[in-house]
């Protein structure tokens, strides 16, 4: 009736004995083959301090997502929602996902944006570079090993886009989000890039925006902000 095809059905993994009277329903109905997908997802445990937070409907402690977002963020919550596979169960801890450190990886994946987002106000601040004439340079990379790993995985981003949307697995996205800040850190250790001459700097300057545009819409793609500032 909406057009939708196929449908596709969100539910907990205590609905999965009500796959097949759907399916059932729906060959019934006379639909088409493919026009229902249902994706059964693991129960998730949730951890304050390391210690479990239980909960239950019946019992009356159960927690409610607009309280979570509340206390981590929209952000925080889409990708932690998004980092698993489906059939994975999976615990977060809610005092984490807060925290501004690498081993949260909300903060990890955003500060990786901010950082580029830092060091092409630098270039042009600091150290007087007209960022967007070196972001029109043909010059070639040095073809540092860090600088070839960045590129690999700036150019995985169509082949990530089109994974997630013909599995419905959309944690593909958050891994690779995680993957690219973690090559674009490795290069920024690696390869200088303020300071450098001309030949060396422009293309370096251009594969940073590159990477942060890449992060920016696989940050958007999950529905997050992109924050230049941190």
């Amino acid at each position: 009736t909406r057009g939708y095809f196929p449908a596709v059905y969100v539910w907990g993994e205590d609905h999965q004995a009500d796959v097949s009277r759907v399916m059932t329903a729906a060959r019934a109905l006379g639909l088409p083959d493919g026009a229902i997908r249902i994706l059964i997802y693991r129960f998730i445990t949730l951890m304050r301090g390391g210690v479990e937070v239980r909960m239950g409907k019946r019992k009356g402690n159960a927690i409610w997502i607009d309280d979570v977002v509340s206390e981590i963020g929209a952000d925080a919550f889409r990708y932690i929602m998004l980092s698993r596979s489906i059939d994975t169960k999976f615990t977060f801890d809610i005092g984490l996902l807060t925290e501004q450190k690498n081993e949260n990886p909300v903060f990890y994946v955003q500060y990786g944006h901010a950082r580029i987002a830092s060091l092409l106000r630098r270039a042009a601040e600091e150290h007087g570079i007209d960022v967007e004439a070196a972001l029109e340079s043909t010059q070639p990379l040095p073809g540092e090993p860090a600088e070839l790993d960045l590129v690999r995985k700036v150019l995985e981003l169509p082949e990530i886009v089109e994974l997630v949307a013909t599995t419905l697995q959309p944690h593909h996205l958050t891994t690779y989000a995680q993957g690219l800040a973690t090559a674009f850190s490795k290069f920024y250790e690696s390869c200088r890039v303020l300071g450098t001459p001309v030949e060396t700097l422009h293309p370096r300057l251009k594969l940073c925006r590159v990477a942060q545009q890449s992060l920016a819409r696989a940050l958007r793609l999950i529905g997050m902000t992109t924050p230049e500032r941190m």
